[in-house]
């Protein structure tokens, strides 16, 4: 296989394991035609590119065993003004189901969020994070050191909380009262129509 062509691969790996990164070894495993070394050998030159090529706003930094795609230090203020605008499309179902989750959970990884939602959660996760309503609050311990979210002040004003003492009372709370409640369909229900206005 062409060195062009790993990179490609490597760079699309990179993109689709977002935050979290990707390990070394990952990489190996979907190009086993490439040693540990050549692997690193590839991503150290494609950090000095990022790096020197001014016309891009991207950079990989270093994590334990691996590596991860994210912007330049720069980017900062561009994202802080981005967040700031005024947003207009509402939440998908998928991202009012994640952000719930978070909200309830938090501190909590990617990984609990889709054993709650049955589904991937990449896609929602960033929306959230780009919108600002949530954010990472640390890392898990163990292997891996996963992201753990928490929701932000954002959260409450987007939708009308003044702390998350306000939420709808969980599921099994409800049960205790002997009534049958869906958390997320509560969260969802009472709050769908701020979201419409957002």
């Amino acid at each position: 296989m062409k060195r062009e062509k790993i990179h490609s691969i490597i760079e699309g790996l990179l993109y689709i394991t977002g935050e979290d990164g990707v390990q070394v070894e990952q990489i190996h495993r979907v190009l086993p035609e490439c040693t540990r070394d050549e692997i690193s050998d590839i991503v150290e030159r494609m950090k000095e590119n990022y790096q020197t090529n001014e016309s891009s706003g991207l950079m990989i930094t270093d994590l334990p065993n691996g590596y991860r795609l994210t912007t330049k230090p720069f980017m900062k203020d561009y994202a802080k003004q981005f967040a700031a605008i005024p947003k207009t499309a509402p939440l998908s179902q998928a991202a009012l189901e994640t952000v719930a989750i978070i909200a309830y959970k938090q501190p909590v990884s990617r990984i609990d969020i889709e054993e709650i939602r049955g589904v991937k959660s990449e896609r929602a996760l960033q929306t959230l994070v780009v919108k600002g309503l949530i954010k990472e609050v640390g890392r898990a311990e163990g292997s891996g050191r996963a992201i753990l979210y928490g929701v932000t002040p954002l959260f409450l004003d987007y939708f009308g909380l003044h702390d998350l003492s306000e939420l709808p009372p969980l599921a099994e709370m409800m049960k205790q009262q002997n009534e049958q409640v869906d958390t997320y369909d509560l969260f969802y229900d009472q709050y769908k129509e701020t979201v419409k206005d957002l």
